[in-house]
């Protein structure tokens, strides 16, 4: 009795402090009462090894069609033939799809984990760690995070890799595909785009099309600026190797796949439908709005030429206060939760995975909260008096919890 009701003490903290907090972790989002009614029920019990109507087990009957339904929703919403809602998060999703197409010891395209590349596109991570794959780096342009496409093309043409993944974390602009596209067709080179941080932006025609622009896959989580439960998934256009990808995520991944994920991400989708364009054009706007205002007040916020975002996120150099990783911590403090950031001028040393340049800030879970361009400069005030001002905190912390009194509710859903 004493152990269940001190976990569900630590539970019921977490709500309550997450409640006072300015949450600007670019991977996390909420989901609506819609989603977390349709998350929480009898699915999440159960088992359905296979695809749906080809199962190996049996009582499936109505998550053949929920999961049949999804996949034709997502797969219309992209502009692809296919999708599968089965993997369990974007980590997963990038492995049935590298699995799907490249084997051990073969060579793989991406970009740099300080370009923003995710970890599972590495050496260290799923690709080289658990596949044995060999990736080599595309060349990037540090200065406006843009991937270079004449030496990018030059690598993929000189090295012929199995595939290439493009994508990243740390993405505050739209990740250009000229040039790479005709390489990889040059040397039957697939071609993944990793959208995990802006499916939502996509999903709402608010940044690029990866279809239209060439990609053949389309890998990503769906919670980020896309509100749904936590979990992956692929969508594709290429019709003799769908099979293939499907093999991967089962049986060579995954046994079962967490079925409860399935209704609520199809709730997701079709909240996102509905009022998906307005919250992603908020989106954008808050954090542009954020981006200027730390300019303003004396942060070296990256990419001022080009308008500092297109995305959700704002990227800040924080080196001369003391790097990424004392930032993040002292703004935690004050109930400012963000994370610590390799940026692309970084070299990897131990030194620099434990405090890094840079500090990375989403916008997306408080635009949730229905905060606007206005809240995004309070923010960037809070943020100011404790990394630039030195400010209490204590003092800090008490005015962000007052300011985000003012914003319980979740936008863009449904109203009861």
């Amino acid at each position: 009795m004493q152990e269940r009701d001190w976990i569900f003490s630590k539970i019921n903290q977490q709500n309550n402090w997450r409640k006072s907090c300015i949450n600007l972790i670019a991977s996390e989002n909420v989901n609506s009462k819609w989603v977390e009614n349709a998350y929480a029920s009898d699915f999440s019990h159960r088992y359905a090894e296979g695809v749906p109507y080809e199962r190996y087990y049996q009582g499936t009957r109505y998550i053949d069609e929920i999961e049949d339904k999804a996949n034709k929703f997502f797969a219309k919403r992209f502009g692809g033939k296919y999708a599968d809602t089965r993997p369990i998060s974007g980590a997963v999703a990038n492995m049935a799809a590298m699995r799907a197409f490249a084997a051990p010891g073969d060579v793989i395209a991406s970009l740099s984990v300080p370009a923003g590349a995710h970890s599972s596109h590495q050496r260290g991570g799923v690709a080289g760690g658990i596949l044995g794959l060999n990736p080599i780096k595309l060349g990037f342009d540090s200065k406006d995070f843009r991937i270079d496409p004449d030496l990018s093309s030059k690598i993929i043409r000189h090295t012929r890799p199995k595939l290439a993944i493009i994508g990243a974390s740390l993405i505050p602009f739209p990740l250009e595909l000229d040039g790479i596209v005709d390489a990889c067709r040059d040397v039957n080179c697939k071609l993944i785009y990793d959208s995990a941080h802006v499916f939502g932006l996509i999903f709402a025609g608010k940044f690029q099309d990866p279809f239209k622009e060439g990609a053949e896959i389309i890998t990503s989580s769906t919670h980020k600026t896309f509100p749904g439960p936590q979990g992956g998934i692929i969508i594709g256009n290429l019709e003799d190797e769908w099979r293939e990808i499907q093999r991967s995520v089962f049986p060579r991944i995954l046994s079962n796949h967490h079925l409860h994920r399935i209704p609520a991400l199809l709730v997701a989708g079709y909240e996102m439908a509905e009022f998906g364009e307005e919250y992603s054009t908020q989106i954008l706007k808050n954090a542009v709005a954020l981006a200027e205002k730390l300019n303003e007040l004396g942060f070296d916020v990256a990419g001022e030429a080009r308008g500092f975002t297109k995305s959700h996120q704002v990227v800040v150099d924080v080196n001369e206060h003391g790097g990424g990783w004392n930032v993040a911590k002292a703004l935690d403090k004050a109930n400012i939760v963000l994370n610590k950031n390799l940026l692309p001028w970084d070299k990897i040393s131990k030194a620099t995975l434990v405090n890094p340049s840079g500090i990375r800030l989403g916008v997306q879970e408080m635009t949730r909260f229905g905060m606007k361009e206005d809240e995004m400069e309070e923010i960037a005030n809070f943020i100011s008096r404790i990394v630039i001002k030195g400010d209490s905190p204590d003092v800090v912390g008490q005015d962000v919890k007052t300011f985000r009194q003012g914003f319980q509710k979740i936008h863009y859903t449904w109203d009861d």
